[in-house]
């Protein structure tokens, strides 16, 4: 059965070009090739800002049209695919800040007329993470303990209702052979076909 997927491209650079954008752009080849619906969001070319108060967080009419639309996006998907590059040990200030946006009261979780700010209103949305580092990927895992990764999958999708979240680390793409970025694309497509 066909899914509805949304892609969030999380990567920071609006000028495009990056390996996040190659793995998405095989991704939504291989969900295509699938009859999966696909939507992309690439967080570097919305127009939003940063939230600083509670009040901003918690009014759904400081969100803007971008935000609003992204939402709509979200609430159409059964899987949602993030892709975003390890920053810092964890995403990019950008993509956070879309989060931050997003995942509002009223939209991701229960608002305050319901009389439970915590109930999870996106449940039956499964996801993958897609993460890219310079690191190997089960250095992150085992030294790091995957700490911004496990953040994302339960402090935040979880909190919401996401799941299940599946994960796929990237890593060494600094120096990426032609042979395994081929194998790497090939994987991204296999899993888009899958809608996983």
């Amino acid at each position: 059965m066909p899914a509805s997927i949304t892609i969030i491209q999380g990567h920071p650079d609006p000028a495009g070009g990056h390996f996040c954008h190659a793995l998405a752009a095989a991704y939504i080849e291989g969900a295509r090739d699938s009859g999966h619906e696909v939507r992309e969001i690439t967080v570097s070319g919305l127009d939003f800002s940063v939230l600083r108060t509670r009040e901003e967080w918690m009014d759904p009419a400081t969100a803007g049209a971008d935000i609003t639309s992204a939402q709509e996006a979200i609430a159409e998907a059964s899987h949602l695919v993030f892709i975003y590059p390890l920053w810092l040990g964890s995403m990019p200030a950008l993509l956070k800040a879309f989060l931050e946006q997003v995942m509002r009261p009223g939209f991701a979780i229960g608002d305050s007329k319901e009389g439970r700010t915590w109930s999870k209103r996106l449940k039956d949305r499964s996801a993958r993470i897609v993460i890219t580092m310079g690191m190997p990927g089960f250095f992150y895992r085992w030294y790091f303990r995957a700490h911004s990764l496990k953040s994302l999958e339960r402090n935040i999708l979880g909190f919401c209702g996401i799941g299940p979240v599946r994960d796929t680390l990237i890593g060494l793409v600094e120096n990426i052979s032609a042979a395994r970025k081929t194998r790497v694309l090939e994987k991204m497509r296999s899993l888009g076909r899958a809608a996983k």
